[in-house]
């Protein structure tokens, strides 16, 4: 499947998610803050495609807050409180925006260690010299392990450009991925990127569209899968380390779930972030925009990343605070040790 028709796909499915959600009665809301709440919970309780996963009453939620609007409430008192209802869904994917603010949950990620730290790596271990290409930074470390730093899902890949970034690496003995604060971006970069670490194809994953307004109204799964690079360009079959950490998220999420199940692929550092479902968007009465996970992504073997991706048995490992004060990477470290030992 090339990138264009996976992209098509997930368009497909958010599409028919909205249209069979949408085939009953509409109803009319008023512009007054009662109106304008009803609006917002009951476009999520129609789309929204996690509720069951996350263990979240819905109902519940609405008799906690609904009580708390009234006519004449200030516009940022409202959006406080609507913001606050959303967090309750505890997803980084579910956002209102209006003309001078937007919610954002940050919990799946504040609440836990960063594991990062740009210049400890590009200081320490790159020395500052290394090459970009696309977004992408990349060099030879110490004991001819190869680096790939990818900031984000956002930056456009290019064949050229994995091409001359392989063929740097053809003498290492394996590279590290480092996708450490990866917060997403482009589904079809993951598919690009993917079809260089594989030799035939391969069930990627699955996705479900809403069939109706219910919680549990989901189209059974729809595989889709990824094909090895065209003839010609460069694959890698020797050792990969994916790096992760818990704000790895999004489209970085989806690729971990891709790679973690190649064989000589193994991923070290932090659970992931989570955020598999697909986006939704909608407006209530007053202008303000909506944003959930509408559709579920699974990864191959049908399960759930939603709320983030294990690392390797026995490849879990933090940053120290300490010793990067000494500028010592220990994630860093252990996915360089991980590639020398070879045990894939």
């Amino acid at each position: 499947m090339k990138a264009t028709v996976l992209k098509q796909l997930f368009i497909l499915l958010a599409v028919m998610s909205v249209m069979t959600t949408s085939c009953h009665e509409i109803e009319e809301w008023d512009q007054s803050p009662a109106g304008n709440f009803d609006a917002l919970w009951t476009v999520v309780d129609e789309h929204y495609c996690f509720f069951e996963e996350k263990g979240v009453d819905w109902d519940e939620v609405y008799s906690r807050y609904r009580p708390r609007v009234y006519d004449d409430m200030r516009a940022l008192e409202f959006f406080n409180l609507c913001a606050e209802m959303l967090d309750e869904l505890r997803d980084g994917h579910v956002n209102l925006s209006s003309s001078f603010k937007t919610s954002y949950y940050r919990k799946w990620w504040s609440d836990y260690p960063q594991n990062y730290d740009e210049r400890l790596v590009e200081q320490y271990y790159l020395n500052f010299d290394y090459s970009t290409v696309g977004g992408i930074n990349y060099a030879v470390l110490r004991d001819n392990v190869g680096y790939i730093r990818y900031p984000s899902f956002s930056y456009p890949v290019g064949e050229g450009s994995l091409d001359a970034i392989l063929s740097q690496f053809a003498l290492c003995r394996g590279i590290i991925i480092d996708i450490r604060d990866n917060g997403g971006g482009d589904m079809t970069n993951v598919e690009t990127i993917v079809s260089r670490f594989i030799s035939e194809r391969i069930l990627a994953g699955s996705i479900c569209h809403k069939t109706g307004p219910g919680h549990k109204d989901f189209s059974e799964p729809y595989p889709y899968y990824f094909d090895p690079a065209e003839p010609g360009r460069v694959r890698w079959i020797k050792p990969v380390v994916v790096l992760t950490n818990r704000s790895t998220f999004s489209a970085a999420n989806n690729f971990v779930s891709v790679m973690q199940y190649l064989p000589n692929v193994k991923i070290v550092g932090d659970r992931t972030g989570g955020g598999s479902g697909m986006p939704y968007s909608s407006e209530i009465p007053c202008g303000w925009g909506v944003r959930m996970s509408a559709c579920p992504v699974y990864d191959a073997r049908g399960l759930a990343t939603e709320d983030g991706i294990d690392p390797t048995d026995g490849c879990k490992v933090d940053l120290d605070p300490v010793m990067a004060l000494s500028g010592i990477d220990t994630m860093l470290d252990f996915a360089i040790a991980t590639v020398l030992d070879g045990n894939f």
